[in-house]
């Protein structure tokens, strides 16, 4: 039986694999003292989640007007068997899995072909991790898991090839979160780390008309701006902040030219608030934003130039029936036959 770094004692056929202490907020100083220094001021969307943020976003998968989690579950469950028929792989990486509910759709065809599956979460929650691994095994006989606490932004490297057909699998449409430059980062580092038969798996959000898009940001249960408003108080809980959530409004909306939604927090008035473990004062003047999300859309000609860009070849497309959301499969560009 395996132990996580913790001491925690693992179930069996489990390895745990702690890079990163403190989960997100390993950073969360630098990245509050940097970014709300900046003009404009932003933070990262990494520290919405708290248990709190996790929730609320658990809720908001599932308003009627946020499509794109159901909309990929449909894809993942019509196409979840064709895909590892097509990849065979014997370890799927799962990157930043949340609560792997789609995970199923992979994980079931793969068992159902026999051999020993390894599947390998990536994730800054070792709580996270853990839970999922002892879920998991739990669910299937046979499933080896190797789990990771580490950023994928910063721990790629730290996956270790072992010579088996691996799927690295990013849902989710988190692909979006990143700029353009982080994307191209993001997408040739994961080229890295892939054997010439090994196959990445992405979800995205499509390019649609901006009164869809910026519904299902604006939902009217107001699930979305409690979201938002959260990572003031993730800043307050583990910085001694004094920031006030009531005094911003949320914000959402779509840039045409950038293809991006945009979420921000807006201060209803000129004020100043104090984050004590910083020594910092931060002024706010009325209507000055904070942007705490991009969230960008894709067309499948876009991806395509995009994986190309990083040496990836785009292989496979799959839309849900409206035509909302895509998962793409690549391969390392030049040996995918």
């Amino acid at each position: 039986m395996a132990a996580c770094a913790t001491g925690a004692v693992a179930p069996p056929a489990v390895k745990i694999d702690v890079h990163l202490r403190d989960g997100a907020l390993a950073s969360l100083a630098d990245d509050v003292r940097d970014g709300l220094s900046r003009r404009p001021k932003e933070l990262s969307p990494k520290y919405f989640y708290d248990e709190r943020g996790s929730q609320l976003f658990e809720q908001i998968t599932r308003l009627p007007e946020y499509y794109p989690t159901r909309a990929e579950q449909e894809i993942l469950d019509r196409v979840g068997e064709h895909i590892v028929a097509e990849t065979q792989p014997r370890e799927l990486v799962e990157l930043g899995p949340g609560s792997a509910r789609k995970t199923h759709a992979l994980l079931d065809p793969m068992l159902s072909r026999g051999g020993e599956v390894t599947y390998v979460p990536v994730d800054v929650s070792e709580a996270a991790v853990m839970g999922l691994a002892e879920r998991l095994t739990g669910a299937y006989d046979g499933l080896r898991i190797h789990g990771v606490v580490g950023d994928f932004e910063q721990d790629l490297e730290r996956l270790a090839h072992n010579g088996r057909r691996r799927l690295v699998a990013f849902l989710g449409g988190t692909l979006g979160n990143f700029d353009r430059e982080q994307r191209r980062a993001f997408l040739t580092r994961t080229r890295g780390m892939l054997g010439p038969h090994d196959r990445l798996l992405v979800g995205t959000d499509l390019v649609k008309d901006r009164g869809r898009l910026e519904a299902a940001y604006n939902d009217s249960a107001g699930v979305t701006a409690e979201f938002n408003r959260n990572v003031l108080r993730v800043i307050n809980t583990n910085l001694d902040g004094e920031l006030e959530p009531e005094r911003f409004d949320h914000v959402a909306f779509y840039d045409e030219d950038e293809r991006r939604i945009e979420m921000r927090l807006r201060a209803r008035e000129q004020h100043s608030a104090r984050i004590g473990a910083l020594e910092m004062d931060v002024r706010f003047d009325e209507g000055e934003e904070i942007r705490t999300e991009i969230s960008c859309k894709f067309t499948r000609s876009q991806l395509a130039r995009e994986y190309a860009a990083a040496g990836l070849e785009l292989l496979a497309w799959h839309t849900d029936a409206a035509r909302r959301f895509a998962l793409s499969l690549a391969g390392p560009a030049g040996e995918t036959a």
